[in-house]
């Protein structure tokens, strides 16, 4: 369900272009938080303090950042506790039909695929993995047709191959199908989003995956790098600020809808995962977002 103010962008790529790039420096962060049909590469510099709102994650940015966000994430920055005078932004954008399914499913491409599926929740690069890319992608706006190109699949590929790089949005938040790159594990996520709202056991979704719970929670853990419990809470939490955001529900009423069983337990989690209890987290997205 769309989030009435969350501003639907129509990007100028142009449909005869591989992908565009554009770099400005500015004082201030002035667009609105808003999402497109495009995939998003977005390097800032300068701008320690800053607030970044991708899907349901918010969160204060250092000096440097690099995201990659999928088609239709919300997303933007503000300029929240920022105080630099020159923050440097360079965006690429690119289609979602630039690389076709049939050639990602290649088993050279089996990284850049899994890092296309992991950004329909926003993928946040580590601090080395940036600095060491940066000057890649400010210098790519040097280049022109064909070499262009080949260096944009370049840079994409090291950064499909870079270490602790983050998901950002709870799983629950967005309407958006995420796969992992298991079957069994696209099972078990499937069945948790259809009864995140009821008591889910960890017996009861061994047996969707067939396995023994030992085993079960091995293969998870292995897959996702998550835990049961962490995996479902991640789930109740997308639901959750969904919700917070999209309706006047009470954070009591939403507790409870999203499977948690008591509102001191909701209020604990949520503040673990997002650092700010739901309240504020209500506050951030309705009313700060659309105020640099």
């Amino acid at each position: 369900m769309p989030v009435p103010n969350v501003m639907r962008e129509t990007t100028s790529l142009n449909m005869g272009d591989c992908f565009s790039i554009f770099s400005k420096v500015k004082e201030k962060f002035d667009f609105p938080l808003h999402y497109h049909n495009e995939y998003e590469l977005n390097l800032i510099i300068n701008a320690k303090g800053a607030k970044r709102i991708i899907g349901d994650s918010i969160e204060t940015i250092d000096d440097i950042e690099l995201v990659f966000i999928g088609p239709n994430v919300y997303h933007g920055w503000f300029t929240g506790e920022c105080t630099s005078e020159a923050i440097n932004e360079v965006t690429i954008q690119f289609h979602t039909d630039l690389f076709d399914e049939k050639f990602l499913q290649r088993n050279q491409l089996h990284f850049i695929k899994t890092m296309f599926e992991n950004s329909r929740r926003g993928l946040v690069f580590s601090y080395e993995t940036t600095r060491d890319i940066t000057r890649r992608i400010l210098n790519l706006s040097n280049k022109d047709g064909f070499n262009s190109v080949l260096e944009l699949l370049a840079i994409l590929h090291t950064l499909s191959t870079s270490k602790n790089r983050r998901m950002l949005s709870d799983p629950g938040f967005s309407d958006e199908k995420f796969r992992y790159t298991n079957g069994r594990v696209d099972k078990v996520f499937d069945y948790m989003k259809t009864n995140f709202d009821k008591r889910l056991t960890l017996a009861e979704v061994a047996t969707v995956a067939n396995m023994p719970e030992a085993s079960f929670c091995r293969f998870l853990k292995k897959n996702t790098g998550k835990s049961f419990i962490e995996s479902l809470n991640d789930i109740r939490l997308g639901n959750a600020s969904r919700m917070l955001i999209n309706t006047t529900h009470s954070i009591a009423e939403i507790a409870y809808q999203c499977g948690f069983n008591n509102i001191s337990n909701f209020n604990r989690i949520f503040k673990r995962n997002k650092l700010c209890v739901p309240k504020e987290f209500r506050k951030a997205y309705t009313l700060d977002a659309r105020v640099s």
